[in-house]
């Protein structure tokens, strides 16, 4: 993996050698991954001693209140038949028209990756005042480290949805409670091909702002820290 050059200022005085390693490391962590399709991830994916790193990283998440809000459910070889079929129901329910082709192509995507995960949110559990944007945040943040995981070990890995998470087939295959929520799948793998040109990324002057002492919030200047 290329070295990435760490953009900081200057370390400040007293700060260890190894701390600054650190931090460079996770930076060119951050910039290295990549959203790779689950159709160009192919075996091997993670050993089970990868994938037990990876879901540990997931519980690193920041978590108000621990309530552990999210859970991941595993989807082996032996059940992506049962997918596959949810799959192809939800696509007939949405689109009577569907043609053989259509279905086939939505049973298809049940088998791509070697790793498949369902990501799922509970909206009731614990605390009621802990509303659902902050379990999406915690989801959202255990996702990331295990994204970041995969990544640190050489998979590729997506995220995905698509309107079949909220289909009834899918919830009782799953096993959802009533507050439960699919909210996408984590797919992992070794990668087959990526695309040619990586995602040009956004500065942090078009998406943060300043708020000022006298009460006007004002475009961000990276050359002033902090604001």
């Amino acid at each position: 993996m290329a070295v990435i050059p760490w953009p900081l200022r200057p370390v400040p005085h007293g700060v260890p050698p190894a701390v600054e390693a650190t931090a460079a490391s996770a930076w060119a962590l951050m910039r290295t991954r990549r959203t790779v399709l689950p159709k160009r991830l192919v075996a091997p994916g993670p050993s089970a001693a990868e994938l037990s790193a990876i879901l540990d990283a997931a519980a690193h998440a920041p978590d108000h209140g621990q309530l552990l809000p999210w859970r991941f459910v595993l989807v082996p070889e032996a059940a992506r038949a049962a997918l596959a079929e949810v799959f192809a129901q939800a696509l007939a329910e949405r689109d009577e028209a569907a043609t053989p082709e259509q279905l086939a192509l939505a049973r298809e995507k049940a088998y791509r990756a070697p790793v498949l995960l369902l990501a799922v949110v509970d909206a009731g559990r614990g605390d009621p005042r802990i509303d659902l944007a902050e379990r999406l945040v915690s989801t959202g943040c255990a996702l990331q480290n295990m994204l970041l995981m995969a990544t640190a070990q050489g998979y590729g890995s997506a995220l995905t949805s698509g309107r079949a998470l909220k289909s009834a087939g899918l919830r009782a295959l799953f096993g959802l409670g009533p507050d439960e929520l699919a909210l996408c799948f984590l797919s992992i793998g070794s990668v087959q091909a990526r695309k040619v040109a990586a995602r040009t990324r956004p500065g942090a002057g078009s998406y943060v702002s300043t708020l000022g002492a006298d009460g006007v919030v004002q475009p961000f200047d990276p050359a002033e820290g902090r604001g």
